[in-house]
């Protein structure tokens, strides 16, 4: 169902429907040189290198109303705020039950009616650097949030 794919140094999570549902950044760790850091995170990614987790980063929310012809009455606005409000709080409850206090939300850099939230994912053994070995990782948090509507 999910599928990912390596694009530089993270990786970009589809869905079934071949859609970006959001990006796994991998800790790497500390990198030392940081000049050489593109070659040594190369390396690592080449070698199955193990990796303790990473970012995860979904789209939170899509406004659907930050457009430069927006033409729409009260009623609508009010309709697009509660469907708004209504996301959110299935939001809030995904962190709750997660326990996932530590996150950032950001605008989206391809959409700006959009806001995109970024929070860490711990695997629960130190996993290769290879695309099956993360997802397997990675299916849980994304089947929750497919369950409850997020994604």
């Amino acid at each position: 169902m999910w599928k990912l794919d390596l694009d530089d140094e993270y990786f970009r999570i589809f869905d079934s429907n071949k859609l970006i549902a959001g990006y796994f950044d991998p800790d790497y760790g500390e990198i030392f040189p940081k000049a050489n850091s593109t070659e040594i995170i190369a390396q690592m990614l080449k070698n199955h290198d193990k990796i303790p987790g990473g970012l995860l980063m979904i789209p939170l929310v899509k406004f659907g109303l930050f457009d430069t012809d927006l033409d729409i009455d009260i009623g609508e606005l009010e309709s697009h705020v509660i469907r708004v409000g209504e996301h959110l709080k299935k939001w809030k409850d995904f962190i709750a039950k997660t326990n996932n206090n530590v996150h950032s939300i950001r605008i989206s850099h391809t959409d700006q009616d959009m806001l995109t939230i970024t929070f860490p994912i711990t695997f629960s053994e130190p996993t290769q650097l290879e695309k099956n070995e993360i997802l397997k990782e990675l299916f849980p948090t994304l089947d929750l949030l497919q369950r409850l509507g997020l994604l």
